[in-house]
């Protein structure tokens, strides 16, 4: 793992809040097969005071350069280390031998890791063809886009973009596609978005890696874009943050990459930029 010196102000936010979130959380309530939060979100005003001291009082183009600036701070892990972390991210709150999968929901044995059918593998929510990243690290491995899912399900989301509607995805939790387009089912679409608006904001060209942003297109292939813009704010508005996904945020910045989805702790920032 390639490590980053944080600066001592963010040090002290790592302390401080991650105590204070984390006290905050409760974990999910699940049904069969899949994993739904029901708590309300915990305070981000630990962080507000410290990691996002920069941010304060901006907006637009500001408030996303300033957002960009700090989370661009961060620790990269290799692509190999990514099968580690995601068993602690996005492990099932009801059971600590398994994770949650990002489409389905289904809650599946963390040693099926893999390719084959009825494993679980890397999904790169932005896709990594977008922008030609592969899984170098960097864009590559950043945990923030990077979920467990169905080995089959994942094949069928492939490099599309995202929009509403499209025939049902077999075992894909309520999943939906078409030839150009995939709709994650409702209880994780917020969850994609602030996933896509983190990586447009993270990866701005100025590093070696494709500017990446979100248009109002489908069909982007290569190009370092993914649409569709007025449907992930959308999504963004209609899912708000639950427990699952803010323990998720809360355990990358503590124990991995040391930087934040900041459209996790204030999913207001997207209309202020979009």
């Amino acid at each position: 793992m390639l490590a980053i010196r944080i600066p001592t102000r963010r040090r002290r936010a790592v302390a401080l809040a991650t105590a204070a979130v984390l006290a905050g959380l409760s974990a999910p309530v699940l049904t069969t097969g899949t994993a739904t939060a029901t708590t309300a979100p915990a305070t981000t005003a630990a962080y507000d005071d410290a990691y996002y001291e920069d941010a304060a009082g901006k907006s637009g183009d500001a408030l996303k350069d300033a957002l960009h600036t700090i989370i661009s701070d961060q620790t990269k892990i290799s692509y190999s280390a990514v099968w580690e972390a995601l068993k602690a991210t996005d492990q099932d709150p009801a059971n600590s031998g398994n994770v949650i999968l990002l489409y389905s929901g289904v809650s599946r044995s963390k040693s099926l890791n893999g390719g084959d059918t009825g494993d679980w593998n890397r999904e790169h929510v932005w896709a990594k063809s977008h922008g030609d990243f592969g899984t170098s690290t960097g864009p590559g491995t950043d945990l923030h886009h990077l979920r467990p899912s169905d080995v089959q399900v994942n094949s069928v989301r492939g490099n599309k973009d995202f929009d509403n509607g499209g025939s049902t995805v077999a075992n894909g939790g309520g999943s939906l596609t078409d030839s150009d387009s995939f709709e994650p089912r409702d209880a994780v679409k917020g969850d994609v978005a602030r996933m896509i608006f983190y990586m447009a904001v993270r990866y701005e060209g100025g590093d070696g890696w494709a500017d990446l942003e979100v248009n109002s297109s489908v069909n982007n292939g290569s190009n370092p874009y993914i649409g569709k813009l007025a449907v992930l704010k959308a999504w963004n508005a209609e899912d708000p943050p639950d427990a699952f996904e803010q323990h998720r945020n809360e355990v990358i910045y503590a124990s991995y990459q040391h930087n934040r989805n900041p459209f996790i702790d204030h999913p207001e920032w997207v209309e202020s930029i979009w």
